[in-house]
């Protein structure tokens, strides 16, 4: 699984989560977030789902890596948000298994969800949050779902 650095290109899994340590380690100190989110778009040919981890240092920004897959079209959007958020669930669980759960310990870890109040998809909100809540993360929708809703809707075209 790799993913990519607007600074450093290209990076393995294994490298994004040596690369959040040293961000934490530069600046032990600060107050940190951790967000893990997932947004999609799709045409008549395929849906590109793009998935960001994010740590952000409070009030002093942040990094990001984002990592993009091309599926088949998926036009059912109760579909697509299912399929956004497993991909995030299962990106903190690969992550763990690669030494994130070290920095998931002391620090908070959010998953942004591109859903909100507005739209269609606010018949959502209840199940997708209680999933999120019930595998033991905290869930942010819209307007707080920033690494959903902007970082990886940046690059899901």
């Amino acid at each position: 699984m790799n993913f990519v650095s607007p600074t450093q290109g290209n990076l393995s899994m294994e490298q994004v989560v040596t690369e959040l340590h040293q961000y934490v380690k530069q600046a032990p100190d600060n107050q940190y977030k951790l967000v893990i989110g997932t947004d999609s778009h799709t045409t008549r040919t395929y849906t590109m789902m793009v998935s960001v981890i994010l740590v952000h240092r409070i009030g002093q920004g942040a990094r990001f890596f984002y990592r993009k897959t091309r599926n088949r079209p998926l036009m059912d959007l109760r579909q697509r948000i299912y399929r956004e958020t497993e991909l995030s669930l299962e990106l903190v669980d690969a992550l763990n298994k690669r030494g994130l759960n070290a920095l998931t310990e002391k620090l908070p870890l959010e998953i942004h969800i591109d859903i909100g109040q507005q739209g269609d998809t606010k018949v959502l909100i209840n199940e997708i949050m209680g999933w999120v809540t019930s595998v033991g993360y905290e869930a942010r929708i819209k307007p707080l779902s920033y690494g959903a809703s902007s970082v990886a809707d940046r690059f899901a075209e």
